[in-house]
């Protein structure tokens, strides 16, 4: 075989072996945070501190506008504190750098706030045909390598454009694989942006067909806040 042939017989067999080894692959470990070994060597000696004379004490007068200040700390939350923002945008589409930039947008414009990705799914019917399709792709061309074999023991005789497609086997081998993986792309996007805020639908690329800017997002989820707890601590303070 020429370097043509070669490179169209490795290119099918490559795509077909990654595509098996993402599909049979297990899944990865969870992490588990174990503590750190316990070394069983005994403590240093211990070493006398030298003596230790003792200042006079001071008096210290708390100052009340720090103490008052002091008083109101633990009570004061960000403007995002307890509310959760969720970001399910298509992971198939390269959506996931827009979703990056609008979590620490958001993160920023709302301290304490909690913004979570996730992957917006396809429809059922277009999961399934997704997965079915890679077994398409190997039928066909194991058809196309064994068709003269195959169809001899089904007990019809092969049509003609079996013989059309054999003729030039490599070229349709690689055009089915590449047309099934472009195919099985398409199946896996969704193209989404939902985002959602304390589980209510605040913007649907599904329904608006754009993305949302970030002004348009940072308005959008401040409507949705309650009132921040540091601008009610702080008028309590200086009423």
């Amino acid at each position: 075989m020429d370097r043509v042939q070669l490179l169209l017989v490795g290119l099918p067999a490559l795509l077909f072996i990654s595509d098996l080894s993402h599909i049979f692959a297990p899944p990865p470990p969870h992490l588990r945070h174990g503590h750190p070994p316990h070394h069983p060597h005994g403590h240093p000696p211990h070493h006398p501190h030298p003596p230790h004379h003792p200042h006079p004490p001071h008096h210290h007068h708390p100052d009340p506008a720090a103490a008052a200040i002091q008083s109101l700390q633990p009570d004061l939350d960000g403007a995002g504190f307890g509310a959760t923002v969720e970001l399910q945008f298509c992971a198939s589409c390269s959506y996931k750098g827009n979703a990056m930039t609008m979590k620490r947008m958001l993160e920023t414009s709302f301290p304490g706030i909690n913004v979570f990705l996730h992957n917006y799914p396809p429809a059922f019917p277009k999961r399934v045909v997704s997965k079915v399709m890679p077994v398409l792709q190997v039928g066909a061309i194991g058809t196309i390598m064994a068709g003269d074999q195959i169809f001899p023991r089904l007990g019809i005789a092969p049509p003609p454009w079996f013989y059309s497609l054999r003729a030039n086997r490599f070229g349709t081998m690689a055009s089915i694989w590449l047309f099934g993986n472009f195919a099985q792309s398409f199946l896996q996007s969704s193209g989404a942006f939902e985002v959602y805020c304390n589980g209510d639908l605040v913007f649907s690329k599904l329904a608006e067909q754009r993305f949302p800017s970030e002004f348009e997002l940072r308005d959008l989820i401040g409507s949705r806040l309650p009132r921040s707890a540091f601008g009610k601590n702080m008028g309590n303070a200086l009423s």
